[in-house]
């Protein structure tokens, strides 16, 4: 990949296919979709319900949480979709920052996510494997001479010097960033890098329920991280978010985090509506992608000379045809 190409990702839902379809059709390079089954249908499912409805455009889920299934079956879902979209599969994993937590769990060591990549490559070269101390490999059926499959372009889903020390090591093709590039991403042939937010239209009112409904949902997820990562105090130190705590605090402790990661990313829940109406609207101008057009592109701009090949909108929101119209058009100039 040698030039900064615009992809999509999509928090899944039923309508995802169909949004898939239309990124095609406006020129998206790729689409990728999260894996969340907490409020999510199956990512394989819905992924390749979009094969069915596309020809062209790369398809991908980004990230697979490595715990939620055994590889012998994220290799069997690979090759299918393999067979459904001939080229056009890249595979992202990562160690579920916020799927598991989301979940009540810790995210998962990077050690485990690397024997877990290298046990997924090896099913799909036809090797054998021992895994949960058993011996396995992929065996052909009646129909299907088992016959190894080029493997899918691999990419790790990581912004540290931990994840990024695996990605060598994993000598994977990529690295699939979020938050806030660095200048490191030039150390990768393949830096995907994860944004959100809205262009707006000429004169509107950024604090507009359309903005809101737009942006707030990559707004909120600076609650979402810093209550995973610091705890109450954390969230305590960013604007709106002692609103965000008297919604979340209504819920025992043990369940808290449901609460706070609701809608993540797809929609805003109660807390995350509460933190934006006593002040964390402000959070708005810190997303990088959420402005006028000029702005936006400028922002795209910005990305691509730090080294970023591959530009990750995630639209919001409930008009998503819009959105993905209006970023790529925002766009065309600076990729």
């Amino acid at each position: 990949m040698t030039s900064t190409q615009l992809s999509c990702a999509f928090a899944t839902t039923h309508d995802s296919p169909e949004h898939i379809r239309i990124a095609e059709d406006l020129g998206y390079a790729r689409a990728w979709l999260y894996d969340t089954p907490q409020q999510s249908p199956d990512v394989w499912l819905m992924l390749a319900l979009a094969a069915q409805k596309t020809s062209r455009i790369g398809l991908g889920p980004g990230v697979l949480v490595p715990s939620l299934r055994h590889p012998m079956v994220n290799a069997a879902q690979t090759r299918t979709l393999q067979e459904m979209a001939p080229g056009r599969l890249a595979v992202a994993f990562g160690t579920g920052f916020t799927g598991r937590v989301a979940m009540g769990s810790r995210p998962l060591p990077w050690k485990y996510v690397a024997a877990y990549v290298r046990a997924y490559r090896s099913l799909l070269q036809g090797e054998t494997i021992e895994w949960d101390g058993a011996r396995m490999r992929m065996l052909p059926t009646d129909s299907d001479h088992f016959e190894p499959y080029q493997l899918p372009p691999i990419v790790l889903g990581t912004t540290g010097p931990v994840g990024a020390r695996w990605a060598e090591e994993l000598d994977v093709d990529g690295i699939l960033a979020f938050g806030y590039p660095t200048e490191t991403m030039k150390n990768y042939p393949w830096a995907a890098f994860l944004t959100v937010g809205t262009v707006l239209d000429n004169g509107e009112d950024p604090s507009c329920e359309r903005v809101k409904l737009a942006a707030g949902p990559g707004c909120s997820v600076t609650y979402h991280l810093a209550h995973a990562l610091g705890g109450p105090d954390a969230v305590k130190t960013i604007p709106g978010g002692s609103a965000f705590l008297d919604v979340i605090e209504q819920t025992a402790e043990p369940d808290q985090h449901l609460a706070v990661h609701s809608g993540h990313l797809m929609r805003m829940n109660p807390a995350d509506h509460a933190a934006w109406n006593a002040g964390g609207h402000v959070l708005f101008d810190r997303l990088l992608t959420t402005g006028t057009a000029d702005q936006v592109a400028q922002a795209v701009q910005q990305l691509s000379d730090l080294g970023v090949t591959e530009v990750i909108y995630q639209p919001a929101g409930p008009d998503i045809a819009r959105e993905l119209e209006r970023f790529r058009d925002a766009t065309a100039a600076a990729l």
